[in-house]
């Protein structure tokens, strides 16, 4: 392919040339020089198009689809009110159609790699797999082991797989045993996987993880020996200066989600602190919105508004940062960093080709501002994972959307019944 523009890891090039092969990206380099040296190729010359990684969700929760607009206006915990009560409702049918339409949400918003923090569905974690696996997306798929069981056999079962990458996940600290916490880390840590948590994410869960343990969460988890280059710390909005500093002597990974923060969130993680401290850090919905453009503007405007006004910093890190951050970075948070996230030679060939001849970019003078403060789903030309088509111009390859959304459209109402959520209605609104 000889697209206009590449997204190489540099930055943007013209007159460049990718050449893909059994699913990966087999050479990168100028055009003119790919094309001499494969007489035998037909070169595919895509004008006016952008040719970049595709965007990784560093986190995410396949199952909860069917609840995300009934959490607007919540109080900042609804993962009792709401989530747990939804999960716990849902069957293998459900929870398979609200695994695929996450999947096809995600696919539809340019992500092409989706971490998914774990479920207390009453379901095995092959009936995720599956549905992200016909979807054609690639996941970080966890299970939750607060119980401290099945955490070895979930680690081993999807070996070789292309698509589907374990992880393992107590979803706070107070789930889990210190024991656990400590084995399910080492765990990981062996298998060279993930060990997704949340920390931090509500001034509610610091203070209860204060009255119980003595210690705030991410605190915690430090002392008991569970952080470390494994872990991914979903949100750590509420970090002291002692708390920054363990992530960094760590390196743990951290999971930036403003818009989950904007819809349910006590505060924003600060993001370009740890920037500046080298914290690894990726960009994670948390299910809110399946839209990697938008949660590109929504990142960098978080930290605007909450400490780049304050301090009179115009930029708030670069375009270059939050593009990275929305790429490479989640890849390597999540545990893929070897894999995807990048236009380089040898990794996976996940990748979008997003039409530029559109009015919100033209002039074109500094392309990665524009894709973060500009750019659109609706540009999105093809959405490719493991060097397959799995979206063109918004609908899926190979499979029926409009069945999904049909069947998810008949099905959501009884899972609701069963699940008997009772919201939150402010007085006189």
């Amino acid at each position: 392919m000889v697209p206009e523009v590449v997204l190489l890891p540099k930055g943007p090039v013209r007159d460049h040339a990718v050449l893909v092969e059994d699913g990966r990206f087999h050479t990168v380099g100028p055009a003119r020089q790919l094309t001499r040296a494969h007489p035998g190729l037909h070169p595919v010359r895509l004008e006016r198009h952008l040719l970049m990684p595709g965007f990784v969700d560093a986190h995410t929760h396949l199952v909860q689809s069917f609840g995300k607009a009934r959490t607007f206006g919540q109080p900042s915990e609804i993962f009792k009110t709401i989530w747990e009560p939804l999960e716990h409702a849902l069957d293998e049918e459900s929870a398979y159609l609200s695994a695929k339409l996450t999947a096809l949400q995600a696919l539809r918003g340019g992500f092409t790699t989706l971490a998914d923090a774990g479920s207390r569905a009453p379901v095995d974690s092959s009936v995720l797999a599956r549905a992200t696996e016909e979807a054609g997306i690639r996941c970080v798929l966890s299970r939750v082991v607060s119980d401290g069981k099945g955490g070895p056999e979930h680690l081993h079962r999807w070996d070789g797989h292309r698509l589907v990458h374990p992880s393992l996940a107590v979803p706070v600290p107070e789930d889990a045993t210190d024991r656990v916490l400590k084995r399910t880390a080492d765990l990981c840590a062996e298998a060279k996987a993930p060990f997704q948590i949340h920390l931090n994410e509500h001034l509610a869960s610091v203070e209860r993880s204060l009255k119980s343990v003595d210690r705030r969460p991410l605190a915690h988890l430090h002392h008991v020996g569970a952080l470390g280059p494994h872990t991914l710390a979903a949100h750590a909005t509420l970090l002291t200066p002692d708390e920054m500093r363990m992530l960094a002597d760590t390196g743990a990974a951290v999971s930036y989600n403003p818009v989950a923060s904007a819809w349910k969130g006590n505060a924003v993680a600060q993001a370009t602190t740890m920037a500046a401290w080298r914290i690894r850090f990726g960009l994670g919905t948390d299910s809110t919105r399946g839209d990697g453009f938008r949660l590109l503007d929504a990142a960098e405007s978080a930290q605007r508004l909450t400490s780049g006004l304050a301090t009179g910093d115009s930029s708030c890190g670069t375009g270059r940062l939050w593009v990275s951050a929305a790429t490479a970075g989640g890849a390597d948070a999540v545990g893929l960093g070897a894999r995807t996230g990048e236009i380089a030679e040898g990794k996976a060939a996940d990748y979008l080709l997003v039409d530029l001849d559109v009015p919100e970019l033209t002039p074109t003078f500094d392309l990665d501002w524009e894709l973060v403060r500009l750019a659109g789903k609706d540009q999105l030309t093809a959405v490719v994972v493991d060097g397959r088509l799995r979206l063109w111009k918004g609908r899926p390859a190979g499979w029926d959307a409009d069945a999904l959304v049909r069947r998810v459209t008949e099905v959501a109402p009884e899972v609701f019944r069963r699940a008997g959520i009772d919201r939150v209605t402010p007085r006189g609104l």
